[in-house]
């Protein structure tokens, strides 16, 4: 399907805002010592990963998060050893309609190892492996193309503002709960969907016009991840429309139905770092990417900020837009995805590994029909 005028509006709305993003990245006084290593390098092609999830002995890595690839390849995960971070194989998703605009963001994963990956085009799709080779299906449609609410009163629809701009859809970072549902955030629609345990049509699960992002990087609701206790969601916005350089960490009851009242803030970052994804340590606290100020943030359970990790001159690939992060709980590091959005270098691309000596709290991976 040919994209619409404000598709490729906010397309190249985001493509300029990138490149006049990175003129402004900072460093913190809170930085630490990184302790980083290189995990493997991640091709070229398609480059550009976002997604990283680590099951058995494999860690998967999903890209590319980006737009311009009208054209390019078909989107793909890497498939890589755990313990020696050799690439192994690469699936390659089928379907995509590659003249237009296709990516691939984050990744989860079930009780059964299959791997459910979110597609701008297919929506929520899912790899078995069969036989050594990953089969494809679909599990769930794509998100919709909510229309603004304040040009189609009643009805579903996105609290975006200007009215006239019907942002696209862009699904984002994805995570399930105990039953099987799995919530999905949106970042262009100021929205958090879920779909239900089996997949199907996602449905809305909590919207707020605070979710809107502005700015250069007009990105709103990112990453997503559960409490250890598994009674809030967590919420990375990554920037807003009354101050793009605000960047916050939200929570919600994990409830069916939370209303604009339960929404708390638990974390702001002031100085336009754009927080991108998180991932909770086993002691409950959290760490946070932080796409333009290329460090990690450390964030105690009440919200306090600890430290950070940032790169130190002799690593041999530095923090470029950390985004997917994942706990390897048998060397207690973390993995990040070096997503090198704004350098677009591909000696970048790679998974990085910060020693942490925290094993993580471990995702919910629920058994799925």
């Amino acid at each position: 399907m040919k994209p619409s005028t404000s598709r490729l509006f906010v397309a190249n709305l985001v493509i300029a805002s990138v490149l006049l993003l990175s003129l402004f990245m900072t460093s913190s006084a809170l930085a630490d010592s990184s302790g980083l290593a290189t995990f493997s390098s991640v091709p070229a092609d398609p480059g550009f990963p976002e997604g990283i999830v680590v099951y058995g002995n494999h860690v998967y890595v999903s890209g590319p998060a980006r737009f311009g690839t009208a054209g390019t390849g078909p989107s793909a995960i890497q498939v890589y050893n755990r313990k020696t971070g050799t690439l192994q194989s690469t699936i390659y998703v089928a379907g995509e309609a590659l003249a237009f605009e296709h990516a691939l963001s984050n990744i989860a994963v079930d009780g059964d190892g299959r791997i459910y990956a979110l597609s701008t085009q297919l929506g929520l799709i899912r790899f078995t492996k069969v036989d050594g080779t990953y089969v494809q299906d679909s599990y769930g449609s794509p998100l919709p193309d909510l229309p603004t609410c304040g040009a189609v009163p009643g009805g579903p629809c996105a609290p975006t503002f200007p009215s006239f701009i019907d942002f696209p859809p862009i699904p984002n970072d994805i995570v399930f709960d105990a039953n099987g549902s799995a919530y999905v955030t949106d970042s262009l629609q100021a929205t958090i969907f879920r779909y239900a345990p089996g997949g199907g049509t996602p449905e809305i699960w909590f919207q707020s016009p605070l979710f809107q992002g502005g700015g250069f990087i007009p990105f709103g609701t990112n990453g997503i991840r559960l409490s250890p206790m598994r009674d809030y969601a967590y919420v990375v916005v990554s920037t807003s429309a009354a101050d793009p350089n605000l960047g916050t960490v939200y929570r919600l009851p994990l409830v069916d139905a939370p209303t604009a009242a339960d929404l708390e803030v638990f974390h702001s970052y002031t100085a336009g770092e754009l927080p991108d994804q998180l991932a909770f340590g086993a002691d409950g606290e959290m760490y946070v990417t932080l796409a333009l100020s290329n460090q990690i943030s450390i964030l105690a359970a009440n919200g306090t900020e600890l430290s950070r990790i940032q790169s130190e001159a002799g690593d041999s690939i530095p923090l470029d837009n950390p985004a997917g992060i994942a706990f390897d709980a048998r060397t207690q590091s973390l993995l990040i995805a070096n997503h090198a959005l704004l350098s677009g270098n591909p000696a970048h691309f790679a998974v990085l590994q910060a020693f942490v000596g925290d094993a993580g709290d471990p995702l919910e991976e629920p058994f799925l029909p």
